[in-house]
């Protein structure tokens, strides 16, 4: 391992990286580059790493209560949102997916429409389909300044009939952070329809300089009140494989997170328990790294592309690590991710699994050591070269 621990994103070697045997390392080839799934190059944070060694040490491999998961999310929440939630009110989930699953199970029917902004996360298009709700696209509008809310078109899809809305913020795949007076409208949207909102936060601890964050059930609002908002630490200390996330109710829908069946909490993992525990109570030092490092490869990647490969439009992301890069002008007829696979061996998402607005664009994951980065834009590049050449 490198020596520079305070720079977590280049403290672990390339040849240590290949050694791991999850999915981002090893779904492709040895000689592709992989920035594809969300995981982050980096080491655990220490308090994290020291909480499963001591769980190891004893022994303590069972099944998983919540432990003081709660309490340590509720601390975490007032420090860097000024949120209060009750941690007796928050239920313990595998992950947040399975209990945006749950929550809607029990806020809507079978049939009943739930709005979804695209480009989305894949995973929620096949699973509301998947419990028998109805998906409602709802575009985000997409401008020379990158992609915004569209309340307008929000609007008419609450007025047109949807029971709810899965709304994710921060925003995968975009980096988008809504303001408190657009939440505050999304508020009394969903207020004016009857709409029920579930939110994904599980980005928000990832927020970059000059964003802030606002859990939409911290809004003082009625339809907020209903609300359920999904957490987790797992992308922020990079631990989604240990299985640990919480469904957090606003104060008017503590009877429905409370539905959630036993045995859905069961499916966490104690190893997640613990590690979340850790990383929301001490583990600020670590993720204030990260962010640094996060921020000066956002950054680096605006340069290396307007360098290298101009016409690929990018907005840096207002929270996470995942760039959103607009192809479309490089007039390939070919989905560009496999133009780079194919031709610069890197991996990335293409963005047709987000949705018909993601056609032409590619996902890229910049949370790695910068000269990786700058390797990928390098292959990249040369891939788009290899490209213009066979159709030329």
């Amino acid at each position: 391992m490198a020596a520079d621990q305070h720079d977590v994103l280049t403290a672990c070697s390339t040849e240590e990286l290949r050694d791991r045997r999850s999915v981002k390392w090893r779904e492709f080839p040895a000689d592709v580059l992989p920035l594809r799934i969300a995981e982050m190059d980096t080491p655990l944070a220490e308090p994290v790493a020291a909480a499963l060694t001591a769980a190891i040490s004893r022994g303590d491999t069972g099944y998983a209560l919540a432990g003081r998961l709660p309490e340590a999310f509720a601390g975490f929440a007032a420090r860097h949102y000024g949120w209060h939630p009750d941690p007796a009110a928050a239920r313990l989930v595998p992950d947040v997916m399975s209990g945006i699953v749950e929550i809607l199970r029990i806020v809507t029917a079978p049939g009943d429409g739930v709005v979804v902004n695209t480009p989305g996360y894949p995973p929620f298009f096949y699973w509301i389909e998947r419990i028998g709700r109805r998906i409602v696209p709802s575009p985000l509008a997409h401008g020379p300044d990158g992609h915004r809310l569209d309340l307008d078109r929000l609007e008419r899809d609450f007025a047109a009939g949807a029971r709810a809305y899965l709304l994710c913020n921060p925003h995968n795949p975009t980096g988008l952070v809504l303001t408190r007076e657009e939440l505050t409208q999304v508020a009394e949207l969903a207020g004016r329809y009857g709409v029920r909102v579930v939110t994904d936060e599980i980005l928000a601890p990832l927020t970059h300089p000059g964003v802030r964050h606002v859990p939409f059930p911290s809004l003082d609002h009625e339809a907020a009140a209903r609300s359920v908002a999904l957490v987790s630490a797992s992308k922020a200390w990079n631990i989604a494989g240990l299985k640990a996330a919480l469904a957090v109710p606003g104060p008017a829908a503590r009877t429905d997170v409370a539905q959630i069946h036993e045995e859905v909490s069961e499916g966490a993992g104690l190893f997640g328990v613990l590690a979340s525990e850790a990383a929301f109570t001490d583990g600020g030092p670590w993720l204030e790294r990260l962010l640094t490092g996060l921020d000066g490869n956002r950054r680096l990647l605006a340069v290396l592309l307007a360098e290298h490969l101009p016409a690929i439009g990018y907005h840096p992301p207002q929270a996470g690590y995942v760039a959103w890069l607009d192809c479309r002008a490089l007039g390939w007829d070919d989905d560009p991710v496999e133009v780079f696979l194919r031709h610069g061996r890197v991996g990335l998402s293409s963005g047709t699994r987000f949705g018909p607005p993601g056609h032409g664009f590619v996902r890229l994951n910049f949370a790695t050591a910068p000269e990786r980065l700058a390797e990928a834009v390098h292959r990249m590049t040369a891939a788009g070269q290899r490209q213009g050449r066979q159709h030329g």
